[in-house]
């Protein structure tokens, strides 16, 4: 039985054999692509080639790709762990043509390797071909039908709709037929029972698909209709996974040694052995499948974060957390000891999760960490509900859909717990709340894009930026955007000064001119290939020759800000350690944000050594030295640091100041002296090993130095000092020696305030009730006369408030004997009464406090706590 390694390399092999390139996977997170957060199919990374706008470097490739599919369209998140065969990440093993063969020689090679080299049995194999689509006035695939035919009887050759046979890339862009292959792993006896034939795209999970063969021949237009392309391409993407389980003979990926690896390390872990029960064994998998997820994501480069593509992550390492807190008591962080599994079962094949082994664990146990205390104070807010609700016996959604959205917590979980305590959940409210959020993130994400217009014809767009930031430029072509209730344009130039937007650098603004008509470009980003520079409005002849110009202050402070973020990438690998490398930026014209990794504080001695040495690379004005397309492995050769998650091409730009040598295509200054000055802002953690510092240079340096020396001068007016730190400690001891005055009077304002109080007595049922709004300066002067009453006085139903400059606070004190007797909770009247102050609160059974914006109701607040003191 071959092993998942030995059925991965023979795929790449048979390819290589037949005259492909093979290619290194992509990265799973998508940069330059606004329409997609993860790479979730093979041809993500040649989407470019298909779309026209990139020449492909050879015509035959084949590769394994590392694929994501946990949102949007492609979604298989709720279905991981449940069924057999759906995964998160999962690899895509592909070979494609691009305008080479086409349908005979992809059909031939599919059944010569499946049937021949990997010995799969004829007779499992079924095969579906597009069966035409009048509307569209498309044929049935008789092409491809006919060259399957050669191989298959006509009972295990099928024809399926649009929905199943023709792919398309999106509402736009490159499609056509596609021929998918699909597998019988039933057994005998179930194969007499029924053919297969009659359970293909059933959902059976035993006759699967595992490859689909997709011929592009199409280009879909913004109006629907669908035009002939001028080359025709191969795209196939067959499961690994699913590939494995048929060829090891199991019934489910999971049983393959892709996961069981993994699934007995969890058992390992967990002291629970893979089969006891339903739930644990969907937990285990859910976990197995999730941690390959994570895992991949932060080695590429993508940290959990609270937004984007960052917050898709966090949400699936917290969905792996919860399964094993929920079915296999797992009370404390333990899916980051998986990854030393991970990493001897892939590592051979992806070398970056070797290579990023220490990163990756400390960021998954931090993240397991922070969620097991968010999941605890979830299930505290629950619980308060839950003790609080004696009536309704029902969790309403809104509540429900709160855990799920701020807490965590899958609607499965509050499920749960409210069985345990003989309630229900509103799922009608869970689920009117989680549509109202969708519907809100797609009006936010809804894009609609027109079809491009061309006015020019050119094969691609130069960029001449880094020489000229002007320069005679011509529209090749323009599409219409609409984004929310905003419409833009999105122009194309034959060539371009503009930087687009990419490594962190933000995109140059300007304007584009001819014959007087100006038209401002607001932004340059790059989607894939392309250069788009965006406009407000289309300029009137657009068919004209234009003057293109770069916004050259903003140009200026941009670059000294890139240039001081190569400086100070090599200052901390000096002072901190080799260690470090860059885990992201951002280069802007005000300021530079750079995230690096390492796993402590920063000290002030070496934020101040760091500083002072990018300081002096400037003094010594070191002059640039820019070498572009040398090859990748030359450059990597001189020592230039290749960033994490950038995937670079064959030849690379270098640039070198000094010491510091990296890859970059961004621009920078022609010498350090440019930059003026650096100075660090401040340093903290952004998430585990991975910290931040944001500086500044240049104008906005110097900006920041004055306005210190300005607030300097008034602060030496205000202290009637020149020597500022003098004045400040004069006014520090002037202000404790006033404190201690303060605090002698409170003392004695307190005790007086006690005296009074005693006297205002409310005898209510047994209870002694003291209701008073009163003058304290401080929370903890109000705690510490509740106390001091209760000391004095038995049977105390006390409620105090008081206006601390404009805040209004709230003290209940109950004696113990009440809290029995009487059922009366301080936490839960507390809560109460905070409403008449537009605030909130809470504490123990006998004492709790709470804070507010409306100080008006105080002493309705009071007036409510005596109405509840007369019903006990």
């Amino acid at each position: 039985m071959m092993t998942s390694k030995e059925i991965r390399k023979t795929f790449l092999e048979y390819f290589k054999s037949k005259q492909h390139d093979i290619v290194p996977s992509a990265p799973i997170v998508v940069k330059d692509d606004p329409t997609l957060m993860f790479t979730n199919a093979g041809m993500n990374q040649f989407k470019d080639i298909f779309l026209g706008n990139k020449k492909a470097k050879a015509t035959r490739v084949a590769d394994t790709q590392k694929c994501l599919r946990v949102s949007g369209k492609h979604n298989d998140l709720e279905e991981v762990g449940i069924d057999t065969y759906h995964h998160t990440m999962f690899e895509m093993l592909g070979n494609w043509s691009f305008g080479d063969y086409f349908k005979k020689e992809a059909i031939e090679w599919a059944w010569d390797l499946l049937t021949n080299v990997y010995k799969i049995d004829k007779d499992r194999i079924y095969v579906t071909v597009f069966e035409g689509n009048a509307e569209e006035n498309l044929a049935a695939d008789e092409e491809a039908e006919n060259f399957w035919a050669k191989y298959l009887p006509k009972e295990r050759l099928l024809r399926f709709s649009k929905k199943d046979n023709f792919w398309e890339m999106g509402d736009t862009g490159p499609c056509g037929p596609c021929s998918e292959i699909h597998v019988d792993i039933r057994d005998e006896a179930e194969r007499k029972k029924e053919p297969g034939a009659a359970l293909v795209n059933e959902g059976h999970p035993q006759v699967i698909e595992i490859w689909n063969l997709v011929f592009i021949q199409y280009n879909r237009k913004a109006d629907g209709s669908l035009e002939g392309l001028p080359a025709k391409h191969v795209d196939t993407g067959m499961g690994f996974e699913r590939l494995c389980m048929v060829l090891q003979k199991k019934k489910s990926n999971y049983d393959t040694d892709v996961f069981q690896p993994l699934l007995k390390g969890i058992s390992d872990i967990t002291g629970i052995p893979y089969g006891r029960s339903t739930k644990e064994e969907i937990a285990m998998r859910v976990i197995a499948d999730h941690v390959r997820t994570v895992a991949f994501t932060i080695a590429d480069g993508q940290l959990p974060d609270r937004g984007g593509a960052g917050y898709v992550i966090r949400r699936i390492l917290r969905r792996a957390v919860r399964y094993g807190y929920s079915y296999l008591n797992q009370k404390e962080s333990f899916i980051y000891k998986l990854l030393p599994v991970l990493s001897d079962a892939m590592g051979e094949q992806f070398p970056e999760l070797k290579a990023q082994a220490s990163l990756i664990s400390k960021v998954l146990k931090e993240e397991e960490d922070n969620f097991l205390r968010t999941l605890e104070k979830g299930i505290v807010r629950l619980s308060s509900f839950i003790e609080k609700e004696k009536v309704a016996k029902e969790i309403p959604g809104r509540l429900a859909f709160e855990l799920f959205d701020t807490f965590g917590f899958p609607i499965d979980l509050t499920q749960l717990i409210a069985r345990e305590n003989h309630f229900t959940v509103d799922m009608d409210g869970y689920h009117r709340s989680l549509s109202e959020q969708k519907e809100r993130s797609q009006k936010a994400a809804v894009r609609d894009t027109a079809d491009w217009v061309v006015v020019h014809d050119a094969p691609k767009t130069d960029f001449v930026g880094y020489d000229e930031l002007e320069t005679e430029v011509a529209i090749t072509r323009y599409r219409k955007v609409k984004l929310k209730d905003k419409e833009f344009y999105q122009l194309v130039f034959d060539k371009t000064p503009f930087y687009a937007e990419s490594g962190g650098q933000v995109g140059d603004t300007g304007i584009i001119s001819a014959n007087g008509d100006s038209l401002f470009l607001i932004d340059t980003k790059k989607e894939n290939e392309l250069i788009l520079h965006f406009a407000e409005k289309l300029p009137e002849h657009p068919e004209r020759k234009f003057k293109a110009v770069v916004n050259k202050e903003k140009r200026l402070t941009t670059i000294y800000n890139h240039s001081a973020t190569h400086l100070l990438h090599e200052a901390l690998r000096t002072v901190l350690g080799k260690h470090v490398e860059q885990r992201g930026s951002l280069v802007h014209p005000d300021y530079l944000r750079f995230d690096f990794s390492h796993f402590q504080k920063m000290t002030d001695e070496e934020l101040a050594q760091i500083e002072r040495m990018v300081n002096e690379k400037i003094q010594q004005n070191i002059s640039l030295e820019e070498k572009r397309n040398v090859p990748f492995d030359e450059a990597k050769k001189t020592g230039a640091m290749a960033l994490f998650g950038e995937k670079y091409g064959d030849s690379v730009r270098v640039i070198r100041f000094g010491t510091s040598v990296e890859l970059c295509g961004g621009t920078h200054v022609q010498s350090t002296g440019q930059i003026g000055v650096f100075k660090i802002l401040s340093e903290s953690a952004v998430a585990a090993g991975i910290r931040r510092i944001e500086a500044l240079t240049g104008p906005k340096a110097l900006e920041f130095f004055n306005q210190k020396i300005a607030d300097l001068k008034k602060i030496e007016m205000l202290v009637k000092n020149p020597d500022v730190v003098v004045g400040v400690e004069h006014l520090a001891k002037e202000n404790q020696k006033l404190s201690k005055e303060i605090e002698k009077m409170q003392v004695v304002i307190s005790g007086s305030i006690k005296e009074s109080l005693k006297q205002s007595v409310q005898q209510i049922n047994g209870i002694n009730f003291i209701g008073s709004i009163v003058n304290l300066r401080s929370a903890d002067a109000l705690k510490d006369l509740s106390y001091q009453l209760k000391n004095d006085i038995s049977n105390l139903f006390l409620v105090l408030g008081t206006n601390i400059d404009g805040k209004p606070q709230l003290a209940v004190m109950i004696d113990e004997i009440l809290v029995k007797e009487k059922n009366l909770h301080a936490g839960n009247i507390i809560r109460e009464l905070a409403k008449e102050i537009q605030g909130g609160g809470g504490g123990q059974p006998f004492f709790a406090t709470a804070g507010g914006k409306n100080a008006d109701g105080l002493q309705t607040a009071v007036n409510k706590a005596l109405a509840i003191a007369r019903t006990a």
